[in-house]
């Protein structure tokens, strides 16, 4: 088999349905689709069977979170290149075709993208660099305004092909080959630099990964992620968990450039407050989110990296 399909899901009945549809209705190759659902209680496996009965449904008793759900399928997959959907993407076109024609064509390539779009067709972000101590102190706008051929950009568009150090989980296909060399997902991770970690073992193994913007997908909600205190607070938990991971002997230098700039920002946006009366609804949502991360900083929550 050319191609197994997976999507996790946890509620999300509505966006799950639209993006099955998508696959059934775009991929014109040989497959297979498994969804594991992470005890979803919105009737999402249910609608899944009746509509889609072809779907391999995994059914895990607890949300295992991003990381050990895919893994389930993963280890049960037939195709020889795994799709990795969010269930808030939507597929255009011969998106997922030129995907898996780049990595027929690219046998050093272990992973590829997409361009990821937002819902009125403006780019999202579809790669990442990877987390180093450099890129803490001078911050990724930074690098990317100094070094764009060496930190890609949404700002830029690419007419062809690049290297990347990682890709957006949002759609990726990754080569089963590779999978077996680099291994799977690391399960410390419960949401969040999941593919970041994968990608980096998948370098050290000697393979490559690449974004590949001809290919287009639509991914819903990607303007929204991380904008509520909780998704914040998940995402600098498992930002530690891969800089103790991979840089244990500059984490603890890490954890303090953090905080520092936690505590400047928090100290910045209540200047802005003061400055504004208190009148500018953002600075104010800003400020509340900060202050909360300092919080939980200083209660010591990045000790226990897992959730």
């Amino acid at each position: 088999m050319n191609l197994s399909v997976i999507i996790v899901n946890w509620n999300t009945r509505d966006l799950l349905l639209d993006c099955l549809n998508s696959v059934f209705s775009l991929i014109e190759m040989d497959f297979e689709v498994w969804l594991v659902d992470n005890a979803s209680t919105d009737g999402s496996v249910d609608a899944v069977e009746n509509n889609y009965p072809s779907v391999n449904i995994i059914r895990n008793e607890k949300n295992l979170g991003f990381a050990a759900a895919n893994n389930k399928a993963l280890q049960r997959m037939n195709g020889r290149y795994a799709l990795f959907l969010n269930t808030d993407t939507v597929l255009t076109g011969n998106a997922i075709g030129m995907l898996y024609d780049f990595l027929e064509n690219h046998p050093e390539a272990a992973m590829a993208c997409g361009q990821l779009l937002n819902r009125d067709g403006s780019p999202q972000n579809s790669v990442a660099n990877f987390p180093t101590p450099l890129s803490l102190v001078c911050g990724d706008s930074f690098l990317k305004l100094l070094f764009p051929s060496r930190f890609p950009s949404k700002r830029k568009r690419y007419s062809h092909p690049i290297e990347v150090d990682s890709c957006i989980g949002a759609c990726m296909m990754v080569r089963k080959e590779a999978i077996d060399s680099a291994g799977m997902l690391d399960e410390r991770y419960f949401f969040f630099f999941e593919e970041t970690d994968w990608a980096y073992r998948l370098k050290r193994s000697g393979w490559k990964i690449f974004f590949v913007p001809s290919a287009k997908i639509y991914h819903l909600q990607g303007q929204s992620v991380g904008h509520n205190i909780e998704s914040r607070i998940l995402y600098y938990k498992y930002r530690y968990a891969y800089f103790k991971k991979w840089y244990p002997s500059f984490y603890p230098i890490i954890f303090i450039i953090i905080c520092a700039r936690l505590s400047l920002d928090l100290i910045l946006n209540s200047l802005g407050i003061v400055c504004t009366l208190g009148l500018h609804k953002r600075i104010r949502k800003k400020t509340f989110v900060y202050a909360r991360l300092v919080y939980w900083h200083i209660r010591g929550c990045p000790c226990n990296p897992r959730a």
